[in-house]
């Protein structure tokens, strides 16, 4: 079965799409999905990338998957559905057939992830990352965006690579991540590691 996921980030860019594309890949070669590979879509913006997923999920053909993969910016408190969700925060219609096994998070963004495997990172920033000024939480899927990018800006901000920025260093980073550990992420990650892993 083909599957395609559309995510979002990557910016305007040629250049930072392809780096979304290689991270993500790579991140999917390293749970063992190598044979069995999603395409995947770098589409910028969030609003682009509903944009591009509707467009691409009323087109889809018998035997094909079409699924969305975004942050939910927010922290996730209640217990409606995906959809529900991003419907009232975003104003996005679940388009018709569309169910909850086509939308996916982030939780709250994709830099959430790097938490799961705060080695991985250092490695990434060398010796002067100082891990110690990351969020200290058992529920890495409860940090409040603003709370984890100020964190991680804290904990570069003397390494050689400079601040971390987020087109600058986000989708290298996922190639330095253990994938297992970010599949266990939390509650989302799973969820969205596990659909894969069972349907591709």
């Amino acid at each position: 079965m083909k599957t395609t996921i559309y995510i979002e980030g990557g910016g305007d860019t040629k250049s930072l799409h392809s780096e979304l594309r290689r991270g993500f890949q790579e991140l999917f070669k390293n749970l063992g999905f190598t044979n069995r590979l999603p395409r995947v879509v770098a589409c910028g913006s969030r609003n682009d990338t509903f944009r591009d997923f509707t467009i691409a999920f009323k087109k889809k053909k018998e035997g094909e998957q079409v699924l969305l993969l975004v942050d939910s910016e927010d922290i996730i408190t209640k217990s409606n559905s995906k959809w529900d969700f991003v419907k009232n925060r975003d104003k996005w219609d679940k388009p018709e057939k569309a169910n909850e096994e086509n939308i996916f998070f982030m939780v709250v963004c994709m830099e959430s992830w790097f938490l799961s495997d705060k080695d991985g990172v250092k490695e990434f920033f060398g010796k002067d990352f100082d891990l110690s000024k990351l969020p200290q939480r058992d529920n890495l899927e409860d940090i409040d965006k603003q709370v984890l990018y100020s964190g991680l800006k804290q904990a570069t901000k003397t390494t050689t690579k400079g601040e971390y920025g987020k087109g600058r260093h986000s989708f290298k980073i996922l190639t330095y991540l253990d994938a297992k550990k970010v599949a266990k992420h939390g509650a989302y990650s799973e969820e969205f590691f596990d659909y894969l892993d069972n349907h591709l």
